[in-house]
């Protein structure tokens, strides 16, 4: 069996980084100022591109080009089937909804999502180290489309299952997501994203051993021991996502980075009632009230219903109402530059694993 470092160095090694630490890729929290701040400090860089347009992901990995010649990941979701539609339900959830922000239009269910095929071949296209998947697998034709471009496929998982799909569909790496991850739950099923909250360190180990592929630990990871702590358990990198949201590359909402500081670990929640996909955020008014209101629309649907929402307390600084995702560990987030906070955490990370 290989040490904690030496896995963390092959990894460090295969992929072009420094530090074993990979910036969590999350859609509409991932500016390309933080990517190019991880990846100048060792980490890999990431793009959550869910919402992009082709020409939007091109642009994003030019910026990060321009400042950075460091490796970074860009991700989307694996399409869900069409979901189904119920005029009537949908009708009382605008009505609820129009009690925490403005009026929904009648259409606003119908928004579409980006083109997944566009997307696709717009990552291609961007040639990025890595491309990773959430919610499910690239199709094979994809795969295949990767790997004779070079770039390396990881695969979001949330069960052992999920590991052992991942690695034989031919992920080259699992990012294994304990239920502690702020965010989305990256269930392959929508509906399991609840039934199966593993927690990092019992889903950790338990990947490790059943694959033979690399696998980074993501979720609650904020703190050098939490890093030593995966790396101890098998893992060979580290993904942090709401650990990074307080840096100042991360641009973020002054209300919502606020709130991650006074955020214990149960002041969060895990909640269908912004996108209709199970997340875990802060529990606020909103999310509270959303667990005796009307059932949420299945996403797309909720996203679009919530929209109007979202934005006007985006705009008023509202964290009562806003979608502010957060891990469980959101309170260790620290309000330092990015690359600064990653080389301290690794130097700490790597002196708890001592030789």
């Amino acid at each position: 069996m290989t040490t904690p470092k030496a896995r963390a160095a092959a990894f460090c090694a295969r992929f072009g980084l420094r530090l074993p630490i990979v910036m969590a890729p999350m859609a509409g929290a991932s500016p390309a100022s933080l990517a190019i701040a991880v990846a100048n400090a060792g980490g890999m860089g990431a793009g959550g591109v869910l919402t992009m347009q082709p020409a939007a992901i091109a642009a994003w990995s030019a910026e990060f080009r321009a400042g950075s010649n460091g490796a970074f990941q860009l991700n989307t979701w694996v399409s869900d089937p069409a979901p189904l539609r119920d005029a009537a339900h949908e009708a009382r959830l605008r009505a609820f909804l129009g009690q925490f922000g403005p009026d929904v239009p009648a259409d606003a269910g119908d928004a579409a999502l980006v083109d997944f095929e566009a997307q696709c071949a717009a990552m291609l296209a961007a040639r990025p180290a890595v491309i990773s998947s959430i919610m499910g697998l690239y199709p094979p034709e994809f795969v295949a489309a990767m790997r004779a471009d070079g770039i390396a496929w990881f695969a979001n998982v949330t069960t052992v299952a999920e590991a052992c799909a991942a690695e034989s569909a031919g992920a080259d790496a699992v990012v294994a997501q304990g239920a502690e991850a702020g965010g989305h739950r990256g269930a392959f099923i929508a509906g399991d994203a609840e039934r199966a909250a593993v927690g990092l360190f019992a889903l950790l180990p338990a990947v490790v051993d059943a694959v033979k592929i690399p696998v980074v630990a993501t979720g609650g990871v904020a703190d050098a021991r939490g890093i030593a702590a995966a790396l101890m358990l098998g893992a060979s990198a580290v993904q942090i996502g709401t650990g990074l949201l307080r840096t100042p590359e991360a641009k973020l909402s002054p209300a919502w980075a606020a709130a991650l500081a006074a955020t214990r670990p149960e002041d969060t929640m895990i909640t269908r009632a912004f996108s209709g996909r199970a997340g875990r955020g802060i529990a606020t008014a909103y999310a509270r009230a959303a667990t005796v209101g009307p059932a949420p629309a299945p996403y797309p649907v909720q996203r679009g219903l919530t929209t109007a929402m979202r934005e006007a307390a985006a705009k008023a600084g509202d964290v009562q109402h806003m979608q502010a995702w957060a891990g469980q560990s959101a309170a260790m987030a620290r309000a330092e530059p990015a690359g600064d906070l990653l080389r301290d955490l690794w130097a700490k990370a790597s002196a708890l694993l001592g030789d």
